[in-house]
């Protein structure tokens, strides 16, 4: 008998009273613990082994007071401070809770794996409250079901637009998120050739492919495991990252790098942001338990395709009547894109991104990714379709509008930024107080749907309500091949290149931040906090591992020609590697070296000049990185 019928994965939202709970348990006793998962300001999930029986013994307490902590496990930084820093974690009863199994740890009795039952939850700080990613992410989700219930209340004009009679058939606002899940797996300890990649990349030799050997089984055999934690998975394939694995004499698979996109349904907003986590770590599981090392990195390996998380963003009604509506949609799919909610919402997110940006982004790696040709986006920019009777797909923008002429039910935003290991409670927060704003002005002003269409497709130096008047916010054209850099940052505003930056345009747009204080979803320590996490991280990586490791490399990048018998071109290239190696990593009495310069400037909190620095540095490794295969490549 296969054991997975035997296990339990998922205690369901709506079995989460004591003697549901108790009954489970007892019925599975290769449950062996609980562990209570709260996510900290920067997305951080506890994990702490508790033994069952502690959680049997008194189930109605350990649902009422969780555990306590000394804040050790969570990072709150100026919240949970060391001399202020306990941190209760109390457990979330609305949404499912999956059972984490141990595959190389059996439980006797049983011969089942030893599992542990993970409980999505609350971070609650002794003198500061409910604190970290998931009470801002419920509060966002409150404040704008609410408030757009207000709004729609108090201006029954756009319901000329919307197929409800009135704000009284309405009985919920409904949120859905969809996220789609991007990630590289390799043979472990393989080191990956750029120019395989690159060739395979740009042939397409790899995208949508049959897959074969360890890579489908581990494939096939997550899907299958997925579908049973009922999370309906949708498709998964290859994508364009990648290159053909080797068949080895022993009639083995070897020399695997591949990329690989999973999706599944969508869900309410923390279900969602909850499912990504357990997700990810499944897929780690199961091909770890194949032989192959799996990375969420946004871009593992330069000058190839990178890692995404698409989210889906989708905002219905429920009628009293039981059926449910979008919101997004137009009411005549045929005559429009959008409703005056749909676009007041898109209008919001393109104007204020500047506040879902830090959450979307915020470490070096992510900012690896965001460069033009590789489909991830760097220009905040929306493409509706080319015509309303043909919905067209735009890869190149930062939100797509996704539609069906014959489904208003498909009709959704596609936020293209968010990396795989970005934060998504965060990222989905800090996108509905935008969309509020927008859905705001257009419904108070009363918007037509042609006149809405007119705002959001208006031309760079044009007045609107709404709108920045300086800033192009729609295109149906390739971002990254019909505009030159220069037209990208005149039209659609300048991209920031480093964490730096992201957070300095974060302090340079207080209208936009005093929107995440919106009935109290976030307060200026949470800002704060989140803020100081995300810098020290993009500090210290800098410091401890990204200079260090462009020192290393550098250095390696020695003389391989034989003076005496070489090409005169040669000594010419060597000459110039030599200099640029000096110029980067080597100090004199008369110059500091740039690496040098760089990490003064972090020891001196200088982060204008490291930012700087860091575009600099990065610059001049490529460009050295890229003279030196020239330069090895002519060498007999």
């Amino acid at each position: 008998m296969n054991k997975l019928n035997q296990m339990l994965f998922c205690l369901p939202a709506n079995e989460h009273s004591e003697a549901d709970i108790r009954r489970q348990l007892l019925a599975h006793p290769e449950i062996r613990f609980v562990s209570l998962s709260g996510a900290d300001i920067s997305g951080n999930d506890t994990d702490e082994k508790i033994p069952i029986e502690n959680m049997l013994q008194d189930i109605e307490g350990f649902l009422a007071r969780g555990v306590q902590t000394d804040g050790s496990s969570v990072f709150l930084p100026k919240i949970a401070e060391i001399n202020n820093a306990r941190v209760d974690i109390l457990p979330d009863l609305d949404v499912h809770w999956y059972v984490d199994y141990n595959y190389n740890n059996t439980h006797s009795e049983t011969g089942l794996p030893i599992g542990t039952l993970r409980i999505p939850s609350y971070l609650v700080h002794s003198e500061h409250g409910a604190v970290g990613s998931r009470i801002i992410l419920q509060k966002a989700i409150d404040a704008f079901k609410e408030d757009l219930m207000k709004l729609l209340a108090a201006h029954p004009a756009v319901f000329e637009h919307l197929p409800i009679s009135g704000v009284d058939d309405i009985e919920d606002i409904e949120l859905s998120v969809g996220t789609e899940l991007e990630f590289y797996v390799k043979t472990p300890d393989d080191v990956a050739d750029r120019d395989s990649l690159h060739a395979s990349q740009e042939l397409k030799e790899m995208f949508w492919k049959r897959t074969v050997g360890p890579v489908r089984t581990a494939l096939e055999r997550t899907l299958d495991l997925l579908n049973r934690y009922g999370f309906q998975m949708e498709m998964a394939h290859k994508e364009v990252g990648g290159v053909k694995p080797k068949l080895t004499n022993g009639g083995e698979f070897g020399h695997i790098m591949e990329q690989l996109e999973i999706d599944w349904k969508y869900s309410n907003p923390m279900q969602a942001a909850d499912n990504d986590k357990q997700i990810r770590y499944i897929v780690k599981d199961v091909f770890r338990n194949h032989g192959l090392d799996v990375t969420f990195m946004a871009k593992p390996i330069e000058g190839v395709a990178g890692n995404g998380k698409h989210t889906h963003i989708g905002v219905s009604a429920r009628l009293r009547d039981g059926r449910v509506v979008n919101l997004l949609g137009a009411k005549d799919t045929h005559l429009d894109y959008l409703s005056p909610v749909g676009y007041g919402c898109l209008m919001g997110l393109l104007k204020h991104y500047d506040i879902v940006a830090p959450m979307a982004n915020c470490s070096n790696d992510a900012f690896n990714r965001l460069k033009p040709g590789f489909e991830a986006p760097v220009s905040v920019v929306t493409s509706l379709g080319h015509t309303v009777e043909a919905p067209s797909r735009n890869r190149t923008v930062l939100v797509g509008l996704i539609r069906d002429e014959h489904n208003p039910m498909a009709a959704r935003f596609e936020l293209r930024s968010p990396n795989p290991k970005a934060n998504t409670f965060l990222v989905l927060a800090a996108s509905y107080m935008a969309m509020l704003d927008g859905a705001t002005a257009a419904i108070e002003n009363e918007k037509t749907p042609a006149e809405l269409l007119a705002s959001l497709s208006k031309e760079y130096g044009e007045e609107d309500f709404y709108l920045e008047k300086d800033r192009l916010y729609r295109t149906e054209k390739n971002t990254f091949t019909d505009f030159t850099h220069e037209e990208r940052e005149r039209l659609f505003g300048h991209a920031p290149e480093t964490v730096w930056q992201v957070f300095k345009k974060l302090e340079q747009r207080l209208d936009s931040v005093e929107l995440l204080y919106t009935d109290g979803v976030m307060h200026k320590i949470d800002v704060d906090s989140y803020c100081t996490a995300a810098l020290a991280q993009w500090t210290l990586e800098l410091r401890t591992r990204i200079i260090p490791d462009m020192r290393d490399l550098i250095r390696s990048f020695s003389k391989v020609h034989d003076s005496l018998d070489c090409a005169d071109l040669d000594e010419v290239r060597w000459k110039k590697i030599r200099s640029m190696r000096k110029v980067m990593v080597q100090d004199t009495t008369e110059r500091i070296s740039l690496m040098t310069q760089f990490t003064d400037a972090l020891d001196a909190c200088d982060y204008d000049k490291a930012s700087d620095l860091q575009i600099l540095t990065r610059k001049s490794m490529n460009e050295l990185e890229a003279l030196y295969y020239e330069y090895k490549r002519n060498i007999l």
